[in-house]
């Protein structure tokens, strides 16, 4: 007999478990009903399963999907839904590709016999979607695609059910990452021209209108409208979503993709500083550490914005620790370079290191900003070489070849080819205008508008240097470099209306830290 199971409800006679256990686990994942052919304690495993995989919570997912799979072994969603743990849907790497179909084949080793487990429609649906990506050969595009029109053919046979609508509406963001693989689908595109995420996104909100407790609706609103653009229609879904589901790491980060977005930064420094302990609590040896890898990067940034750079120093204390934990693991030893780096950049407390194939090219970039800051051109040239070389081999890698224009631009400046240095910068802009801006921190580090407006304002351009440093807070708003010399600019045009807006916002940022620019913005304020 189907049961539909409610979150927030006292429940009773819960077996294994005590109802307060139970009470307390559900209050930390959201609120939300999934009907499904069983009953009891598997369908209380399920749900709880459910909740964890709406917040991405893989690891806590699997384990109720697992409950539930003991309790009834012919349950056929509880294999379904592990059968989505393995992969997130949004990064472009195809994490595990056997262990879906493993799972799936514990159900049945056929389709027709796993399908006969599923007594409903609708739950049939629900696994010829996962079968869809596990079984679907080609590549992690072609899964993904799979998926997604799988999903939206249940959803058009059940255009009432919530959660065959929460989840074709993550199923449709998967199948738009695809795009970025550089293969255009004209199918993409709705009858109206709307961008699939954005069809996802209006799911997603019509979702969070009908129940705001929702941790698939709050989250994958977040997906959909990520870019600076768009993300005001996600402030509600944020600021919501940051205590939705406190079970999950990925969860109490996630409300930070649209802070970030509008340069909230003692939030995107807390609810990253929240999620990161989340995971360290949870990880065990063994574990992946993403969450740790994603939270601390992004709180170091946010502490960084708000000028705590004793904060940053204990960001990348706590990365050293998870990679220390998780030896050899490239996202952790990558994420560390890169903190290290962002710190020299965001603070300008320049240093230098001995250049050498074993650096990244975040690394690079610090190293190359440090040389040209302090007068060390030779070196400078010599990281501007290598960067040419590494960008020469990867012409795709945007990034690259971006901070690779950066240290070669900066080193023509310093060696007094203003003109040259000037053109390439310019070259660099409009490259970066090509892109969507960065969905989270910086990328590069120093961002190519500020560094241009940087080499002009130093020139006496203060017209064209406040042009640029506008259009950088267009792309990432509130970051306190760009307002700076956004402010310095002004001064130096005479105007003293934005000249003191800019160093309010500045000083307001940056008031208890201990450099110069501070000191300059109380001057100029009156303060």
């Amino acid at each position: 007999m189907k049961k539909l199971i409610t979150l927030v409800l006292s429940m009773c006679l819960l077996g294994a478990f005590s109802t307060s256990t139970v009470s307390a686990e559900l209050e930390q994942i959201g609120t939300f009903d999934f009907p499904t052919s069983a009953s009891g304690e598997a369908q209380r495993h399920f749900t709880l399963g459910v909740g964890y995989l709406h917040s991405f919570g893989w690891k806590q997912a699997r384990t109720e999907f697992r409950k539930a799979q003991e309790i009834d072994p012919d349950f056929a969603l509880a294999y379904w839904g592990e059968s989505l743990t393995y992969n997130h849907p949004l990064i472009p790497v195809l994490q595990d590709p056997d262990s879906p179909q493993e799972t799936l084949n514990r159900l049945g080793s056929t389709s027709e016999e796993r399908l006969s487990k599923a007594p409903t429609n609708r739950e049939k649906g629900f696994v010829r979607a996962a079968e869809a990506f596990a079984f679907t050969e080609g590549s992690l595009g072609d899964k993904r695609l799979a998926w997604m029109y799988a999903m939206l053919d249940l959803y058009e046979d059940f255009p009432q059910d919530r959660e065959v609508a929460a989840f074709t509406a993550v199923a449709m963001l998967s199948g738009a990452t695809v795009s970025r693989d550089n293969r255009v689908l004209n199918n993409f595109l709705t009858e109206s021209g709307t961008e699939i995420s954005m069809q996802a996104g209006a799911m997603a909100m019509d979702l969070f209108r009908e129940n705001p407790n929702h941790p698939g609706a709050a989250h994958y609103i977040i997906h959909s409208f990520d870019h600076p653009t768009y993300a005001p229609l996600a402030l509600s879904a944020a600021e919501k979503y940051a205590s939705i589901a406190p079970a999950v790491s990925h969860a109490r980060h996630m409300p930070t993709h649209i802070f970030i977005q509008h340069g909230m930064w003692d939030r995107v420094a807390e609810w990253n500083d929240s999620a990161f302990l989340a995971g360290w609590d949870l990880w065990e040896p063994g574990d992946a550490a993403g969450d740790q890898n994603h939270s601390s990067d992004w709180g170091q940034y946010g502490d960084l914005q708000r000028g705590n750079f004793d904060r940053s120093e204990m960001w990348i204390e706590r990365a050293s620790d998870v990679l220390q934990n998780n030896p050899g693991d490239g996202r952790s030893t990558g994420t560390l370079k890169t903190m290290k780096a962002r710190h020299i950049i965001e603070t300008e407390n320049w240093e230098t290191y001995e250049l050498s194939d074993a650096l990244n090219a975040d690394e690079l970039l610090a190293l190359g900003l440090s040389a040209a800051n302090l007068g060390e051109l030779e070196l400078a040239q010599a990281v501007a070489d290598r960067l040419s070389t590494l960008a020469s081999n990867s012409p795709n890698n945007t990034t690259l070849n971006l901070i690779s224009m950066e240290i070669n631009a900066l080193t023509m400046f310093k060696k007094g080819q203003e003109n040259a240095a000037i053109d390439m910068l310019m070259n660099a802009v409009s490259i970066a205008e090509n892109q969507s801006p960065p969905r989270g921190a910086a990328s590069p580090l120093k961002p190519v508008h500020e560094l241009a407006g940087d080499i002009l304002l130093a020139m006496g351009s203060h017209s064209e240097a406040a042009e640029l440093y506008e259009t950088s807070l267009g792309r990432m708003a509130n970051r306190p470099r760009a307002l700076l010399g956004a402010a310095r600019s002004y001064a130096g045009l005479s105007d003293e209306y934005n000249a003191r807006q800019k160093f309010q916002a500045f000083y307001s940022l940056w008031k208890d830290s201990d450099i110069a620019a501070v000191a300059e913005a109380e001057n100029y304020l009156g303060l």
